[in-house]
């Protein structure tokens, strides 16, 4: 479980978080929604010890994070809204073993750990891939893959659907339905749900650094449209999981990822501290 008590996070005497207080179950599946600028990204990042509250305190399963910071890595997996901002390696299966060697493990517990993780996201087979080869949603998806390499019973994911064609899209929230379903704690930051309904458990929403909704799906249309974001049409068509397992086009064929690839980007090199 993830709780957050009285979190107030500031910058330059600003609060970008003020005064947060939320608990997130194991196995839940929660949306963090707020319009640009709402605190979203500052809040989760305090899961992890990758930001310091100035105030309040972050657990994670029943530890303060800042006084175990590298359980709290363990536990809580992290994906940014940019992959190539946490891609540190050139080819998959380097970028996925990367978290699991920085914590010692043992060359037949990396590799048993890559192989699931690739497994999980659907690139078996695919470790010596050169990252600048992949499409925007494959470069999605190892980020992805490289957080799942650290076993972690949550996985939070700032904004996972940025910059992706349909069929990428499609692919992300079909792996992140499976990944729920296998019991993987979801924490999704998003200011557009449109590709998140069927994963919903419950929405909460942030403005201005504040927490001002924490409903099930079925009660947070009128909240989120009061605060900026975008709510899809009709929603919500249906609650639960269950309507995540299985993305298909019209035929009844699953869906591939086909966009197109991205051009490479330098290298940001390793963030030793949010290792993928």
């Amino acid at each position: 479980m993830i709780e957050v008590d009285s979190v107030r996070v500031d910058y330059d005497g600003v609060p970008a978080v003020d005064d947060v207080s939320l608990d997130i179950a194991d196995g839940e599946s929660v949306v963090i929604a707020g319009a640009n600028g709402s605190g979203k990204t500052s809040l989760v990042r305090t899961f992890n010890g990758l930001v310091s509250p100035d105030s309040g305190e972050v657990r994670v399963d029943g530890t303060a994070v800042q006084a175990d910071l590298a359980a709290a890595r363990r536990a809580v997996g992290m994906v940014f809204q940019h992959p190539r901002d946490q891609i540190v390696a050139a080819t998959i299966g380097a970028d996925v073993a990367f978290g699991p060697e920085n914590l010692g493990r043992d060359r037949a517990e990396i590799d048993r750990r890559v192989d699931r993780a690739l497994s999980a996201v659907g690139l078996d087979g695919r470790r010596e891939d050169r990252v600048d080869a992949l499409s925007g949603g494959e470069r999605a998806r190892v980020a992805i893959a490289g957080a799942l390499a650290m076993e972690p019973s949550h996985l939070v994911l700032d904004e996972p659907f940025s910059g992706l064609d349909e069929p990428s899209r499609r692919s992300v929230r079909s792996r992140l339905a499976e990944l729920r379903r296998n019991g993987t704690s979801l924490v999704i930051v998003t200011h557009d749900l449109r590709d998140l309904e069927p994963l919903v458990d419950r929405v909460l929403v942030l403005s201005d650094g504040r927490l001002v909704a924490d409903d099930p799906p079925e009660g947070a249309a009128e909240a989120l449209s009061r605060f900026d974001v975008r709510v899809p049409s009709g929603w919500p068509r249906s609650a639960g999981v269950g309507n995540g397992d299985r993305d298909e086009d019209a035929s009844g064929g699953s869906i591939a990822d086909t966009s197109t690839p991205e051009p490479s980007a330098p290298d940001p090199g390793p963030d030793l501290d949010g290792a993928s």
